[in-house]
């Protein structure tokens, strides 16, 4: 069958059928998809059964992969994943088997932010893999840079253009502080990278907001209280439903997204309830 390619009733997104992920793919399959991906920014494959070793053979399709977040920052306490997961793979889960987390992120909010920013050379591709999900909850929403970018009034992206945000190294996208780290007394001296609020698309050459998560974000050269005011009134826009997809999961949906436009959060769910994805990367440029 063909492949078939259905952009989203929403700001960004686009379903992909007609494929089965387990499978070696032509040439002209991931050409369709690269340009899809570029275009629709999260691309939603529904129905997959994929082992980790064929995950990371997708990805590996559009580029070099990359570690997971733990690997990068050599996370003194590890990553709490089994030995038999490929160390490319990142678990993103509440579970806990003999008193141990078996992965990452747990069951609260998962705050706006882009995967892996707080280093030099961020990912620009996530994709995630359902395992297991809870019967309700735990959608994941993504918003759309280009447009958010373009929706600033004149005055507001004139205090942004040339300018650089930190972003914090030193917490989770659910706000939980990394053991590794020290709370700072403001967002001006939490340790992270310096990425422009504005960058180009490396591929498409297309300008997008590039923003930290809200919290702990700074961006140079302003006193805290304007900082704090300044993103203030970027998020009250970027917030706005028109520029999201809320993807409600069912098991073997693998979801694609492009972090160099896109952000994206999760909703909390029942802890109490199984939760299991497994989620690949893509290495990245340096944003500029």
């Amino acid at each position: 069958m063909t492949l078939e390619i259905t952009p989203l009733d929403a700001a960004l997104g686009a379903t992909v059928s007609n494929i089965d992920l387990s499978n070696p793919l032509s040439a002209d399959s991931v050409a369709a998809i690269h340009d899809a991906w570029l275009q629709h920014i999260v691309l939603v494959f529904r129905g997959q059964s994929l082992s980790d070793p064929q995950l990371l053979d997708f990805t590996r399709y559009f580029g070099e992969l990359e570690y997971p977040p733990y690997k990068l920052l050599n996370y003194s306490q590890g990553s709490g994943q089994k030995n038999d997961i490929p160390v490319e793979i990142n678990v993103i889960s509440n579970v806990i088997e003999n008193g141990k987390k078996i992965g990452q992120l747990g069951a609260s909010e998962a705050k706006w932010h882009t995967d892996t920013p707080f280093v030099e050379r961020p990912p620009s591709a996530s994709v995630l893999h359902a395992l297991e999900i809870p019967p309700t909850g735990g959608n994941t929403s993504f918003m759309n840079m280009y447009a958010v970018l373009e929706a600033l009034p004149a005055a507001i992206r004139a205090r942004v253009e040339g300018k650089r945000c930190k972003h914090d190294v030193s917490h989770t996208s659910d706000g939980v502080l990394r053991h590794d780290y020290e709370e700072s007394k403001d967002a001006s001296e939490c340790p992270g990278p310096w990425h422009p609020l504005i960058r180009s698309h490396p591929e498409s050459d297309r300008k997008a907001l590039y923003l930290g998560k809200r919290l702990y974000a700074y961006i140079e050269g302003l006193p805290i209280d304007e900082n704090e005011e300044l993103l203030d009134e970027i998020w009250a826009i970027a917030e706005r439903p028109e520029f999201s997809y809320e993807h409600v999961w069912t098991k073997g949906d693998v979801l694609m997204w492009d972090n160099r436009c896109a952000m994206h959060r999760r909703e909390a769910f029942d802890g109490n309830e199984r939760r299991i994805m497994h989620r690949s990367q893509l290495r990245g440029d340096v944003p500029a």
